[in-house]
């Protein structure tokens, strides 16, 4: 009896390191009827791109704003916000009947970021931590939703920007500023990043280089109904859309 119990519990144990990993374990459970990324994820080194003085230097958030039709009286989402470059630079632009909304995964840049709130009396400046597959943005909301220099640290991109769709307003458009370089050095190539966005029902509008912003700019707009989470087909490492998964 001692040696068929033996056998029994050697059975269950060889059962159990037979058994299959449940799929996609490893991502938030919100990402898992999208697909998943192709390229390499660059880990987040800082919030900084560089710093704001030199940034000012080369006048790219007035150029930013001013390429993505930024005017008074418009509700602004900043993504990837950090400690606020752009966050207080679009608060000044649409003024106080405007309003800015700064959103991060990182608690202590928005720690950092609500002090120069309070500091500075942006009165018109929410602040709200996201999540890595959901910005957590209010439906109907914006009428520009900005991504700079953020979008290649997106782990899951697909539904990321798929939620994007209600938030913004009619009319709204997302503003994306990036580099193209490899993903693995902090940047992604348009190539790329337009067949991300149209996986998800978005379409390129503007496209731009611009060595004065240190990248390029890009503007989407929805393109109709956003698709079902099963029915989006992921790009591949060469920008292209797969036809089946």
């Amino acid at each position: 009896m001692r040696a068929i119990g033996l056998l029994s519990a050697l059975s269950l144990l060889a059962l159990a390191a037979c058994k299959p990993v449940a799929l996609d374990e490893d991502r938030p459970e919100d990402a898992r009827a999208f697909p998943r990324a192709e390229r390499e994820v660059p880990e987040v080194v800082g919030n900084q791109f560089s710093t704001e003085a030199a940034r000012d230097n080369r006048h790219e958030a007035e150029t930013v704003m001013d390429l993505a039709g930024i005017v008074e009286g418009m509700t602004v989402a900043d993504i990837g916000a950090g400690e606020g470059y752009y966050t207080v630079r679009l608060a000044e632009k649409v003024g106080t009947t405007g309003r800015v909304l700064a959103q991060d995964i990182d608690g202590d840049a928005l720690a950092r970021l609500g002090q120069r709130v309070s500091r500075d009396r942006l009165d018109n400046v929410s602040i709200k931590p996201g999540a890595i597959a959901d910005p957590r943005l209010p439906a109907n909301s914006f009428d520009r939703i900005f991504l700079v220099h953020m979008y290649h640290e997106v782990t899951e991109p697909y539904a990321f920007i798929w939620r994007m769709h209600d938030a913004l307003r009619e009319n709204g458009q997302i503003i994306v500023v990036d580099v193209d370089r490899p993903n693995g050095r902090h940047g992604i190539s348009p190539k790329q990043l337009f067949c991300e966005f149209e996986a998800v029902g978005f379409e390129l509008t503007e496209f731009a280089l611009r060595p004065d912003i240190q990248g390029y700019f890009a503007r989407f707009v929805p393109a109709g109904p956003k698709p079902e989470p099963e029915a989006v087909k992921g790009c591949n490492v060469s920008g292209k859309r797969r036809e089946t998964e």
